[in-house]
């Protein structure tokens, strides 16, 4: 099964950053619209949980566009490589945290903003606080950000090109090897990606019955 490891080695990779990234920019995103008021903010709350269903084909074809040769971004070459992988997979995720992050500083800000008013912090001062309060619900949505980008095709498929040894992920190889009458790859690839599918949900039910 030539290529087994190197595909589940670039699969983590592309997605444990997507997850990362998304995360980076979608608790600081969840924090601003759970504690701070300005127009429009109820808008772009329903617009960050409208963007959950993103189709990642959607995705696929608008960051293809962007970064074809005939694209505004065509000159940075990011097309079919891992890079271009991870954006796509990062923009999909990215709703995801920011969504469930935002449910849960809201809820502890809705609890106990009152007592750290009251005590003189102001809510940027509150905010460290309540991310150390919700450091289990918050590792909960990274870890379905990460849920989302390591089972999806899509995306990667279109941006990345499936290419040998450079851009095929455990997703795309299940496709391709499928197709080609390689089951005993595909099979062996589906149990990894089954295996690590379990471990996140298993995960996510263990952090969430914690509410610290």
């Amino acid at each position: 099964m030539d290529g087994f490891l190197p595909i589940v080695a670039l699969s983590l990779t592309v997605s444990l950053s997507s997850a990362a990234i998304a995360s980076v920019f979608g608790i600081p995103l969840a924090a601003v619209l759970a504690l701070a008021r300005f127009p429009g903010r109820g808008l772009l709350v329903v617009g960050v949980n409208a963007l959950l269903g993103l189709p990642p084909v959607v995705v696929g074809l608008a960051m293809y566009l962007l970064l074809s040769h005939q694209g505004p971004l065509g000159v940075l070459g990011l097309l079919f490589t891992p890079l271009a992988m991870v954006l796509a997979q990062a923009i999909l995720a990215l709703p995801i945290v920011a969504a469930l992050a935002h449910r849960v500083l809201e809820e502890r800000w809705s609890e106990f903003g009152r007592a750290f008013q009251a005590s003189g912090a102001s809510r940027l001062r509150a905010l460290p606080h309540l991310l150390a309060m919700s450091r289990r619900p918050l590792s909960t949505a990274v870890l379905a950000g990460f849920g989302r980008t390591v089972s999806e095709v899509g995306a990667v498929i279109i941006v990345g090109g499936n290419i040998a040894f450079h851009t095929r992920t455990m997703t795309t190889a299940i496709v391709l090897e499928t197709s080609r009458g390689n089951f005993p790859l595909a099979l062996s690839l589906g149990i990894v990606l089954i295996g690590i599918s379990i471990t996140v949900s298993s995960a996510v039910l263990v952090l969430g019955r914690g509410r610290g």
